[in-house]
């Protein structure tokens, strides 16, 4: 929420609020330093809380964390059997590092638009932060990227290299003659896999960092919970929708990695 007398006019408010913390010299080997913390911030906590529920699990009466902790990977787990069709002990605890992992980071998105920047730059001295780690494009194409990698790996690890080539020129048309056009069209289909995984991602979750960072911008400091409140409780869906639809897309692409197609 913006500070009583904030100098900055509506329009360096938001530029301001869009930048990130960085080093570099803005190119391609620029480091987004506020992201990484965040992101690693938001991944020891789902470590912390999942080990401390398996370490005080009991077989009696289970307490409110168990129960949250196994509600989840239930969830995941069902999720998992009725989409993957192929034998992979790491695919569950994948979806689920991805699904947990992805709704923490979302769920910083929920936190005051200066709750945390306000106090690190008056306080710390730190100019920029962005507190959102999945409304930054290469935190959310650098997963993408995770999963393709994955996806390419079980690809020829299942099919062998020869049946991942045939896959990509003799589909879907099976002839010498129709080659270069299947190897056009399989190869814009699979890079487009990890490029829609990461940019609907960081899309959803920048347009809803934005529509907070105006309400901030452009109404009083007392009045802002008018706006923001109702667009935090749609939020609430968009936040949880996302995770899930990265989680169920990474189990439905390493599904039919492990397709073998004769």
């Amino acid at each position: 929420m913006a500070a009583p007398g904030e100098a900055l006019t509506p329009s360096g408010y938001i530029t301001h609020h869009l930048t990130n913390l960085s080093i570099g010299d803005g190119g391609f080997w620029t480091v987004h330093i506020d992201s990484l913390f965040f992101s690693a911030l938001t991944g020891l906590l789902f470590l912390w809380v999942f080990r401390k529920a398996a370490k005080t699990a009991t077989s009696g009466v289970p307490g409110k964390l168990q129960c949250f902790v196994e509600m989840v990977v239930e969830f995941v787990d069902d999720n998992v059997k009725e989409t993957f069709h192929g034998r992979n002990p790491l695919i569950a605890p994948l979806a689920l590092t991805i699904f947990c992992w992805i709704l923490l980071m979302n769920i910083m998105d929920l936190v005051p638009i200066d709750f945390l920047p306000y106090p690190a730059e008056h306080w710390l001295g730190i100019p920029y932060l962005k507190v959102v780690p999945s409304a930054d494009v290469n935190i959310t194409m650098s997963m993408a990227l995770g999963v393709f990698a994955l996806m390419i790996y079980y690809s020829i690890k299942v099919k062998g290299l020869g049946g991942f080539a045939k896959e990509l020129a003799l589909h879907p048309f099976n002839h010498p003659i129709m080659i270069p056009f299947n190897l056009l069209l399989e190869i814009v289909s699979l890079l487009a896999k990890p490029l829609s995984l990461g940019m609907r991602l960081f899309g959803n979750m920048f347009a809803g960092e934005v529509v907070f960072i105006l309400i901030a911008a452009l109404m009083p400091w007392w009045a802002q919970w008018l706006g923001s409140v109702p667009w935090a409780i749609f939020h609430v869906l968009v936040i949880t929708i996302q995770a899930f639809v990265f989680m169920m897309l990474t189990i439905v692409y390493l599904s039919q990695a492990h397709e073998d197609n004769h």
